[in-house]
């Protein structure tokens, strides 16, 4: 493939956002990661995605290194957080308070979360972790 990091980047978060399965994307992602291993977003995204599909530990992979990239992303510490739910890892209350600092003190990033966990929720609904993240920080 030709295209730059960045263009696969926008291209699979437009058809993310079009409603594309997250199987479907995976590959892309995880593309974009290998080209642009320091791409925080990317990660973050590649994360999600993995936790849609039901692969906590690769999710949980994907997830550290987007917060060891990016630690103030309350993203990226959502999906940490969600990742050691799914896998039972303990020390989930630092990244939801850090989450939940970053929603307090900036209302376009609680709505970009909201939005997220709620997408989230739709895409799948019996996700549990989730469930109960959107209760801590939205309660």
């Amino acid at each position: 493939m030709s295209e730059s990091a960045e263009t696969l980047f926008e291209q699979g978060l437009e058809k993310y956002q079009a409603g594309e399965k997250a199987e479907d994307l995976i590959p892309t992602f995880q593309e974009i990661c290998d080209r642009d291993p320091k791409n925080s977003a990317a990660w973050t995204c590649l994360a999600w995605l993995y936790m849609l599909v039901e692969q906590p530990q690769k999710a949980l992979k994907a997830a550290s290194r987007s917060v060891k990239l990016e630690p103030r992303d309350p993203q990226a510490q959502v999906n940490l957080a969600l990742a050691m739910l799914d896998t039972g890892e303990k020390g989930v209350r630092k990244h939801i308070e850090i989450a939940q600092q970053a929603i307090g003190f900036d209302e376009r990033i609680r709505d970009t979360i909201k939005e997220n966990v709620d997408e989230g929720l739709t895409r799948k609904p019996d996700w549990k972790s989730l469930q109960r993240v959107n209760q801590w920080l939205f309660g």
